[in-house]
């Protein structure tokens, strides 16, 4: 087999299956050992198609003894002893849950499993109950405590978001459930739970107040997720093979894969990791196309930030906040930051020591864009087909010097507001026009500013440079008078392409750009 034939493992979650049947596998086995050997309950946090059901897979074989799959990889200087434990599975990732009884349906489908193997006698028990008798009876029988692994612990709970009394209802369910898991806690090795979003102490988690969350912990900042070094240690035969298809040096490749897949910080000093879902397809496919974001739309999210009245600016140039602000979901709040930084649309940035204040920030480049694109069709009349065909037009037209054609087009993006947004004009106004130019900076130079001292947006292209000055129920000649006032067009006095002034006079009646002037110097 060629290396350029090598196998990637796109969308295999079984450890197993990985080992034996040759695909690639980027070796985290030694920090497994590390977590297996540290400690008996933890919880871990990372988006979706990060890597958890792999762990979980990983984390299984481990505990069952399965030495022969681990040949060759770290942990096999690391365990000497390959004990089997009783493991206990539980996944809630491959279902809709739509109904209670769809939760409780998992869950005995679940434990019917267990009490095959373990006994029945309290079949006929709620759902705790017979976990609880399971955990006793597994730990008796075997000999040995057992290890209990649940995969995408939340997924009920994420698809209930914006049904409040089928929230609660699975709310109860599963805190009584997983509950048990601290008082048979003399019945247990190790407890492992991943997902998505940490709910709140309050909430899921209140009678499992012993978990050692490890989300935000130095020392597994890589537990998921690719690192640059393992990037280039691991593929470097398919990096090859992806620079020569697209023209590019091997280094550029990485640089390029970066850009657009790297930039996950779960530590402020941990490392960074590239997305490994998209990290997969690129090389696969050989494309540095967009393919974490397609397998996910986040409607519930743009629904949380139109609902909270989030002002969108805030979050495209990052947001700050203490740990305990985004580290944890509470429902029952407005704040949209927590679940939108779980689900992997924000990381870590900065971290000011001194105040404790995390910056977070769009990761890479395929979260940043394909998230602003799909905001478009939420706040404007442009739909999904339109968008790309407008932001082409756009650069177009400014690349040719064609500043009426481009207000033209302007204008259609405010087209047909419904009236309910007149109450918070001048917010989705704003809104938009950053929109516009942050997604027409993925193929110019665009910068959209919030800051008085600047002006509202500055477009560069080969012959040209635009200052652009928004006046909401202003004139377009006082928009001008600000660019030339506060001295906006001064840093590219020497510059040798042309400036262009255009002050943009909006009106709140009309709901639309009304007129706008421009002066070329």
């Amino acid at each position: 087999m060629l290396p350029q034939d090598r196998k990637l493992p796109i969308g295999i979650q079984t450890f197993g299956d990985i080992r034996t049947n040759g695909y690639l596998y980027v070796d985290k086995t030694a920090l497994i050992w590390q977590l297996a050997n540290m400690g008996k309950p933890f919880f871990l946090s990372r988006p979706r198609r990060f890597g958890k059901s792999l762990l979980v897979s990983t984390l299984e074989a481990y505990f069952q003894g399965k030495k022969e799959l681990f040949e060759g990889l770290a942990i096999e200087k690391l365990e000497t002893r390959w004990e089997e434990y009783p493991v206990l599975h539980l996944d809630l990732n491959a279902r809709r849950y739509a109904t209670p009884e769809d939760l409780t349906a998992i869950l005995n489908q679940h434990l019917e499993g267990w009490e095959a193997l373990y006994g029945d006698e309290k079949s006929d028990r709620a759902p705790e109950e017979r976990f609880t008798y399971v955990i006793e009876q597994a730990a008796r029988k075997c000999g040995r405590n057992v290890v209990v692994l649940v995969d995408e612990y939340d997924k009920p709970l994420l698809q209930a978001l914006q049904d409040s009394d089928l929230l609660e209802s699975y709310r109860a369910t599963l805190k009584a459930f997983y509950g048990v898991l601290k008082s048979s806690d003399r019945y247990l090795r190790f407890v492992f739970l991943t997902g998505v979003a940490k709910f709140a102490q309050v909430s899921v988690f209140s009678d499992l107040n012993q978990l050692n969350d490890i989300s935000m912990d130095y020392d597994f900042s890589a537990l998921c997720g690719i690192t640059r070094q393992e990037l280039t240690d691991n593929f470097r035969p398919e990096i090859e093979r992806l620079a020569r298809i697209n023209d590019l040096t091997p280094d550029e490749a990485v640089e390029a894969m970066a850009r657009q897949y790297d930039g996950y910080h779960f530590h402020p000093k941990g490392a960074g990791v590239f997305n490994p879902f998209s990290v997969l397809n690129s090389l696969s496919k050989k494309e540095l196309g967009s393919y974490w974001f397609q397998t996910g739309t986040p409607t519930f999210l743009v629904k949380l930030l139109k609902e909270s009245d989030y002002d969108l600016r805030t979050l495209m140039d990052g947001v700050e906040a203490d740990a305990s602000a985004f580290s944890e979901y509470r429902a029952e709040t407005s704040n949209p930051i927590p679940l939108i930084y779980q689900s992997g649309y924000l990381t870590i940035k900065e971290y000011d020591r001194r105040f404790r204040l995390y910056k977070l920030g769009f990761p890479n480049e395929e979260v940043r864009y394909g998230f602003l694109n799909f905001l478009i069709p939420y706040y404007t009349n442009v739909s999904d087909d339109e968008r790309n065909f407008y932001v082409g037009k756009f650069i177009n037209e400014l690349e040719s010097g064609d500043v009426d054609a481009f207000m033209q087009r302007f204008q259609a993006f405010f087209a047909d507001f419904p009236y309910e947004l007149n109450d918070r004009t001048e917010r989705h106004y704003q809104v938009v026009i950053y929109l516009i130019f942050k997604l027409m900076g993925q193929f110019t130079q665009a910068e959209v500013h919030s800051a008085r001292g600047r002006a509202d947006a500055v477009v560069q292209t080969p012959d040209y440079i635009y200052i652009f000055e928004f006046k909401l129920d202003g004139s377009a000649e006082q928009a001008l008078q600000q660019i030339e006032e506060k001295g906006y067009a001064r840093p590219f006095d020497t510059d040798r392409r042309k400036v262009v002034r255009v002050g943009v006079e909006f009106s709140a009646e009309m709901r639309n750009v009304k007129r706008w002037l421009s002066h070329t110097i």
